[in-house]
Order: C-alpha cells, then sequence, then structure tokens
C-alpha cells in the first residue's frame, strides 16, 4: 500500500510525531477523491475551488444550528461538508445523475447525507426544511422558468423557513469563460435578483462577492451575488 516503502518492511514514520495521524487517516481511509466538477476546477484554475469553498462558508454561517437544510442543486458535493458540519441534517438532489452517482460513490460514514436526483422545475421537493441554499444554480435556469423553479423551492421551507441564492452578477458576464457562458443564460443585478427574491420572502439581504471575500460593496463591482431570504410569503 502507499504508505508503505516499497523497500521497508516497516511501517512509515513522519519525523514529527504529531504528523504521523495524516498516515494513519490515509490507512483508514485511504486518499480521498475530489468531485467530478472539483477536479475539473482544480486541474484548470485550482484558485476557483477556494472562491467555491469562501460560498459554502458563508453559507455554513449563515444556516448555523439548523436543523433541516437542503442544497438545491448540490452536483458533485464536494463542498457540502462545510455546511453539514454546522447544521442538523443536510439533504441535496440534483437533476443530473451523473453527478448524483458520483457524490454517492465518494460518501464516507462520518459525512454521509442523503442525496438524490430531482428537477425543481417538474415539482417540490420531498419534505420540509428549515432552509435551503442553492450556489451557482439560478443561473443556468431560464428567465421564463425563474418563478418556477423559486415557488417550488420555498414550497419545501418551513414557514420561517431560509432561502439563499448565490449566483455570478449580471456586470461579471463579461469576463467569464466561453464555457460558463455557454451555462450561463439567467444572470441578474443585485436589484434584480433582491427583487425576483422579494416576490417569495418578506426580508431579503444582498451581500456581493469578490474572489473568496463576501461583503456589502459596492453591487455594481461584484463579480457574484448572494441573496437571503428570510420568512416565506
Amino acid at each position: 500500500m502507499f504508505w508503505y516503502s516499497p523497500v521497508m518492511e516497516k511501517k512509515l514514520q513522519t519525523k514529527e510525531a504529531q504528523y504521523q495521524v495524516v498516515l494513519e487517516t490515509a490507512e483508514k481511509i485511504g486518499l480521498e477523491k475530489l468531485g467530478l466538477s472539483a477536479s475539473e476546477s482544480y486541474y484548470q484554475d485550482p484558485k476557483h475551488l477556494l472562491f467555491r469553498f469562501a460560498r459554502y462558508k458563508f453559507v455554513a454561517k449563515m444556516l448555523t444550528g439548523k436543523p433541516e437544510v437542503l442544497e438545491i442543486g448540490c452536483g458533485d458535493t464536494f463542498g457540502a461538508r462545510i455546511v453539514q458540519a454546522e447544521v442538523g441534517n443536510l439533504t441535496g438532489f440534483d437533476f443530473d445523475p451523473v453527478f448524483i452517482s458520483d457524490a454517492e460513490s465518494r460518501m464516507l460514514d462520518k459525512w454521509r447525507f442523503n442525496v438524490f436526483v430531482h428537477d425543481l422545475l417538474e415539482g417540490p421537493p420531498p419534505g420540509k426544511y428549515d432552509a435551503f441554499y442553492s450556489l451557482d444554480v439560478l443561473e443556468h435556469i431560464s428567465s421564463s422558468n425563474e418563478d418556477l423553479f423559486l415557488k417550488n423551492a420555498v414550497s419545501a421551507l418551513t414557514s420561517n423557513g431560509i432561502g439563499i441564492i448565490g449566483s455570478p452578477s449580471l456586470e461579471s458576464q463579461q469576463y467569464a469563460s466561453i464555457q460558463s457562458k455557454l451555462g450561463h443564460v439567467n444572470c441578474k443585478s443585485a436589484e434584480e435578483l433582491k427583487t425576483l427574491m422579494e416576490k417569495y420572502f418578506h426580508n431579503v439581504f444582498m451581500f456581493s462577492m469578490n474572489d473568496e471575500v463576501v461583503h456589502t460593496g459596492f453591487q455594481k463591482m461584484a463579480h457574484y451575488l448572494i441573496a437571503i431570504g428570510v420568512g416565506t410569503k
């Protein structure tokens, strides 16, 4: 096995004892694998994983302690553990079975949670949740379907539920890659995203994001937007 030297019979030892745990963990579970999307990002542009993790970190801190949380469009679930560590139970779904199969294949008992295939445009997800979050999904939903998307998402919330939507800003699209532009059919300005969310929530709080930094700065210069809706209508 990889944690043994091919020319030595004894087990490898790190020079500093406190680091022996890395070998012990590798022996116990092997080396963890990146998800499909995370692996491609790490190969093409490693810093994008930092941006992705920062979004999940923000969501996690906003939802700390919530008993039941739903991720809409969970993809390969690579960032989900950050949220999972802060909430009671996490559930995720994606409309693409390729990503759900990938996520299930990498599940470890310590971090196992329920994921399933579902298309939100075909109906509400099963169950009731205290909060949902959806990162990098709305921009892939046509404007003609955005109300159906949010209506079905909000229907899964309790009356005091929280909904978080994260999406690249409209202003950022002139700098987007060709690959991104192929799927980004509905990017919005901060004002437009807030107006949309206000159809479904009594209170909407807007945040801007540039690279890995979330802030309340000038929204037209934001590369990414995060809207938090509180209290369903």
